[in-house]
C-alpha cells in the first residue's frame, strides 16, 4: 500500500495545487510513480519539482520542492549535447540511487560509490555514459565519491543509455544541490532532506520515472 503524505514546499514555493500536468495521464499504465520537474521561466535554472504517486486512475501528489537544473536551463528534446550545460528534456526512468554509504533506505536498487567509482563523460571513450570500477580507459571522467558531497545521495536518470549516443550528453543524476540558487552542469538537483524523502518514497516496483519539461 502506498504511503501517502503531506505535501510540502521548499523556500515558499507559492501554493499546493495538485492538478496533475497533462504528460502523467500520456505514461504507461504500469508506471505508478513519477517525478515532474519544471523551470520557473524559460531558459531558468531554477525549478520546481513534484512528486506523483498514481492511485487507480488518479495521480495524487505527496511532494513538491524547489530544485535546480543546468546552468542553460532544458535541452529542447533530442538536442541536449555533451557540455552545454542543459538538462535534457523528456520522460526517462529513475535508478538505481547511489550514495557513499554501504546502503541507504530506498525501494531502488542501490550501488555504494567508492574511491574507484567513476563516470566516463569523454565522447571518443567505449566506456561513454557508464559508471566504471577501476582506472576508465577515457581522458576525462568524474569521481562519483566526491569531496564536495553532492553524490553523497543520488539517483541515476536513464538518459542516453539505450544506446549510449556518443556526444548526447552524460551523467545526468538527481542529487544533492550546492545551494539552493547553484546551477547544475546539467543534472536535477534539490535539498539533501528532500532528496532523502524522496529516495524512501520510490520503489522500483511502480516503475518510477522523471518527467522533464
Amino acid at each position: 500500500m502506498f504511503r501517502l503524505m503531506l505535501c510540502f514546499s521548499l523556500l515558499a514555493l507559492a501554493g499546493c495545487s495538485t492538478i496533475p500536468p497533462k504528460t502523467l495521464q500520456g505514461l504507461d499504465g504500469s508506471i505508478t510513480q513519477a517525478i515532474v520537474v519544471h523551470p520557473v521561466n524559460k531558459n531558468s535554472d531554477q525549478a520546481q519539482l513534484g512528486a506523483w504517486q498514481r492511485q487507480g486512475n488518479s495521480w495524487h501528489r505527496l511532494y513538491f520542492v524547489s530544485a535546480v537544473i543546468g546552468r542553460n536551463g532544458l535541452a529542447a528534446f533530442g538536442e541536449k549535447k555533451e557540455g552545454d550545460g542543459k538538462t535534457p528534456s523528456g520522460v526517462y526512468p529513475l535508478g538505481p540511487a547511489f550514495g557513499y554509504a554501504a546502503s541507504i533506505n530506498t525501494g531502488l536498487p542501490y550501488r555504494q560509490a567508492g574511491d574507484n567509482d567513476f563516470w566516463v563523460d569523454d565522447v571518443r571513450s567505449m566506456q561513454y555514459n557508464q559508471w566504471v570500477n577501476g582506472t576508465p580507459v577515457a581522458s576525462s571522467f568524474e569521481h562519483m565519491k566526491r569531496r564536495d558531497d553532492l553524490y553523497r545521495y543520488g539517483i541515476v536518470i536513464g538518459y542516453n543509455m539505450r544506446p549510449v549516443i556518443p556526444g548526447g550528453g552524460s551523467a545526468i543524476f538527481m542529487h544533492v544541490w550546492r545551494k539552493y540558487n547553484s546551477p547544475t552542469s546539467g543534472c536535477v538537483a534539490l535539498d539533501q532532506r528532500y532528496l532523502r524523502k524522496i529516495l524512501r518514497w520510490l520503489d522500483q516496483q511502480y516503475q518510477p520515472v522523471i518527467i522533464l519539461e
